[in-house]
C-alpha cells in the first residue's frame, strides 16, 4: 500500500480577508485526501507559525502550508529554510505579494487545488542581521508606512494607498551603504531590499527582480516634487519603477546599510533595528510549490 503524502496547513486565524474557515471547508472539498493524511493546526501568536512549522519538520510532515498573508508566509517559512519540507501557500492576506510573485492563484479554491499537483521549485530566501524574509524588506519610508499599516483596524489596498499620502511629508534620511567592495553615502526616501518582485496587490516595486538568481534588488528612492508622486505610484503599479529618474537599483549578493532609522519592514512587518543592517540573499534555501511553469 502507498504511503500518504503528510500535509500540514498552518492558518492564521486573523489573516487580512478573514476568510480563513472558508479554506478549511474549500480544503475538505478540494484537497485529493486519497493522496494526502492531512492535518490543520490554527496560529495562537505572533510567532506560533515558525513553531508549528518547526515541530512539523521533526515530525518529517512531507508538505506544510501557510494559509495567511505575507506575514503568516514569512513564519512559516522560518521553518522550513534548509530542510526538504515543501512550502505550499494559501493567500488570504491584505497584499499577498510573494505568493503573486510566484503565480499562485488568489482564488483559495484554485490555490487549494493546485496544491494537489506537488510541482515544486528551489527559492531564494534572504536575511537582515540573520532575520528572514523571503518577499520584500526595507528601511525608510516603507518600513514607516508598514509600521502604521500593521496598527490599522482596517488593512487592504486602498487603506495602504490612503496611508501613502496621508504620510507624503515623510523627509529623506541618510545612509551609507557598502556592497560590492564599494561605500558611500546617499540620501533617501526609503531603501528596499528585494527578494520578490513586489509588495502585493501587484505593486511592483522591483519588477525585474527574480527569486533563483542568487541577488536581492536594493531599490533606492530619492526625494521627488510632490507633484510627481502619483505618476510615480503608477509606475509601481505598473511595473515600471525602473525607469522612473528617482530610483537607483542595485543587484547585489548583499549589502551592509548604516544609518540612524530604528525600524525596518521584513514582508511588511515593522521590526526594530540597531545602527547597521546587514542583508544577504541564501540562495536556493525554501522549495515551494507553485504552478507548472
Amino acid at each position: 500500500m502507498t504511503r500518504k503524502i503528510t500535509i500540514l496547513f498552518i492558518i492564521n486565524p486573523i489573516s487580512g480577508t478573514g476568510e480563513n474557515k472558508v479554506v478549511e471547508k474549500l480544503i475538505k472539498k478540494e484537497l485529493a485526501y486519497s493522496k494526502f493524511e492531512v492535518s490543520i493546526r490554527y496560529t495562537e501568536a505572533v510567532g506560533h507559525a515558525t513553531e508549528i512549522a518547526k515541530e512539523g519538520v521533526k515530525a518529517c510532515v512531507d508538505v506544510i502550508v501557510a494559509v495567511g498573508g505575507d506575514g503568516s508566509v514569512n513564519e512559516v517559512a522560518k521553518g522550513l529554510i534548509g530542510t526538504n519540507v515543501k512550502m505550499g501557500i494559501i493567500p488570504t492576506g491584505s497584499g499577498n505579494g510573494f505568493a503573486r510573485h510566484l503565480n499562485i492563484p488568489m482564488d483559495k479554491r484554485k490555490a487549494v487545488i493546485l496544491l494537489n499537483k506537488l510541482y515544486s521549485k528551489s527559492v531564494d530566501t534572504a536575511s537582515v542581521n540573520d532575520q528572514v524574509f523571503v518577499g520584500t524588506a526595507g528601511v525608510g519610508f516603507d518600513a514607516h508606512i508598514a509600521n502604521l499599516f500593521q496598527n490599522l483596524e482596517k488593512r487592504g489596498f486602498w487603506n495602504y494607498i490612503k496611508l501613502i499620502f496621508k504620510e507624503i511629508n515623510y523627509k529623506s534620511k541618510e545612509y551609507t551603504i557598502n556592497h560590492n567592495g564599494k561605500s558611500r553615502k546617499i540620501k533617501a526616501v526609503m531603501i528596499s531590499f528585494a527578494n520578490a518582485s513586489q509588495y502585493g496587490n501587484n505593486f511592483h516595486i522591483s519588477p525585474k527582480s527574480e527569486l533563483d538568481d542568487g541577488l536581492i534588488d536594493f531599490v533606492i528612492v530619492q526625494d521627488m516634487p510632490k507633484r510627481m508622486i502619483p505618476q510615480f505610484l503608477i509606475k509601481i503599479a505598473n511595473g515600471k519603477i525602473e525607469n522612473s529618474k528617482f530610483v537607483e537599483i542595485i543587484q547585489a549578493k548583499e549589502m551592509e546599510i548604516f544609518s540612524d532609522e530604528k525600524i525596518i519592514h521584513l514582508d511588511g512587518e515593522p521590526k526594530k533595528i540597531n545602527e547597521s543592517v546587514l542583508i544577504k540573499n541564501n540562495p536556493k534555501t525554501l522549495k515551494i510549490l507553485i504552478p507548472n511553469e
